[in-house]
């Protein structure tokens, strides 16, 4: 019988890219990509700010940093807040088995959309990664609205 994944583990890997994102003047949110058995594929942050690029979520720079997989129903994908619409597409396309979230008090994204199309989602309800974020959109609500696509 093989071990159930530690969730919580790979949790601290997306909010070690969550801080490196706010040390380079972005907004803290990390994202990792892991295979059932808990090997880190990739990793990443949101650096929208960073680069200029509005594509740059950290789902997407995870995935990226991932590289080329055969599959990945059997791909847990971690992140610090639970996914926008833009990257639970990218989880769907894919067909990523499961999405662990670390958070979905700022922003409830994809949640309920994802688990409606068969996608399990665990919600960590963190606290430090619910602070580290609110902390943020409190002094950055222009850079957070324009995060979410909101005026």
């Amino acid at each position: 019988m093989t071990a159930a994944p530690d969730f919580q583990a790979m949790l601290q890997v997306a909010i070690g890219e969550a801080r490196q994102g706010l040390l380079e003047g972005g907004i803290p949110i990390g994202a990792a990509l892991f295979s059932r058995d808990g090997t880190l594929l990739g990793a990443g942050h949101n650096r929208r700010v960073q680069e200029q690029d509005p594509s740059v979520h950290a789902e997407t720079d995870a995935f990226r940093k991932a590289g080329r997989q055969r599959g990945y129903k059997d791909k847990i994908m971690v992140t610090t807040l639970a996914p926008c619409w833009y990257c639970s597409g990218l989880v769907r396309q894919f067909q990523i088995g499961t999405v662990v979230v670390g958070e979905s008090v700022n922003f409830s994204g994809g949640v309920e959309w994802l688990r409606a199309n068969g996608v399990e989602v665990i919600d960590l309800g963190s606290q430090q990664c619910v602070q580290m974020l609110a902390d943020y959109i409190r002094k950055n609500p222009e850079v957070w609205n324009e995060d979410i696509g909101q005026d």
